[in-house]
């Protein structure tokens, strides 16, 4: 079973252009789509589409059309009373797989507020192959929220994975040992957020992606699986680092696609396939969600597997 925290969930919704967008212009709108989502919301999606039993833990009204949606969509979602209603982000995307995002804040919570969402996970953390924390925090949340469910976690058992940026990551990378999760989700930029690299280089150079996420390594964190986009995904265990590309892709929107490859990674781990065969099996997952519209969880018969194409790399170590 797959347990998912979402503290900030939200109605993703997707606007395509026929175009490109252009300030202050009149645009043409080709579709829109909503969708109840949120990373770890999308996680739990992944999972029962792939017959992968998983918990949905957000903060929302049993009645609230969000947990409705999620319910009508199979997903065994457990709510706790939230501190206002959720937000609803916006994305656009053009005819090229240009995206651009809204993110609302969402409704600022108390101290209470959070405690009721740590501890509805902490009740079923035991029961969970993994439990991913993932997203943003709440306005009021304090950075170091993820940093200290971590550690309450460690001590209930089960593994970890954590899928997060900005504030609450630094704080998550601050508090490491103690806090360290068995597996981090960064992309490129956030992983030269505190590595010191730079952003650009790490998207294009899978080897200089290694070295700095073998420091997370170094600091106690289980493995790194860090997205580079259209150049695929890096992988950095304690046995070693592989570099998978993706097959070729028609990108329509890449919101959730990072979320996909972090469920591809776990469902491998679930089935017990080696490293890189997780690896391979993320990146799938990944450019499967690429070319969908809006927050579409790729089908595992959608899935390429087989054009993904893993590297070892070496020197890492």
């Amino acid at each position: 079973m797959i347990l998912t925290l979402t503290p900030n969930p939200s109605f993703d919704r997707t606007v395509a252009l026929d175009g490109e967008l252009a300030r202050g212009q009149v645009h043409r709108v080709l579709s829109v789509t909503s969708q109840a989502g949120g990373k770890g919301v999308n996680i739990s999606r992944a999972a029962v589409s792939a017959h992968i039993p998983s918990i949905a833990v957000v903060p929302a009204l049993k009645d609230d059309a969000f947990v409705l949606e999620l319910l009508g969509a199979g997903i065994d979602c457990r709510p706790v009373r939230p501190a206002g209603d959720v937000r609803v982000n916006l994305t656009i995307t053009e005819p090229d797989g240009t995206t651009t995002k809204l993110n609302s804040p969402g409704a600022e919570v108390s101290r209470d507020d959070l405690e009721r969402m740590a501890e509805a996970v902490l009740a079923r953390a035991g029961n969970a192959a993994w439990t991913v924390l993932a997203g943003s925090l709440p306005a009021g949340a304090p950075v170091d929220f993820y940093a200290d469910l971590v550690r309450r976690l460690r001590a209930v058992g089960g593994h970890v994975a954590v899928d997060t940026s900005d504030a609450p990551l630094r704080a998550l990378v601050d508090a490491l040992p103690e806090a360290a999760p068995d597996l981090m989700k960064p992309n490129g930029e956030e992983l030269a957020s505190f590595t010191g690299g730079d952003p650009d280089e790490l998207e294009a150079d899978p080897a200089a992606t290694a070295v700095a996420a073998r420091q997370l390594l170094e600091r106690g964190v289980g493995a790194v699986l860090a997205t580079l986009g259209g150049n695929g995904a890096v992988l950095v265990t304690p046995e070693g680092a592989w570099h998978a590309t993706p097959p070729p892709t028609t990108v329509v929107s890449t919101v959730g696609a990072g979320d996909s490859s972090l469920f591809g990674y776990l469902l491998g781990d679930i089935r017990g396939l080696p490293a890189p065969e997780r690896l391979a099996l993320a990146v799938a997952y990944g450019s499967a969600a690429a070319g969908l519209p809006g927050t579409t969880i790729p089908q595992p018969s959608q899935l390429r597997t087989e054009l993904v194409g893993v590297t070892p790399l070496g020197g890492t170590a």
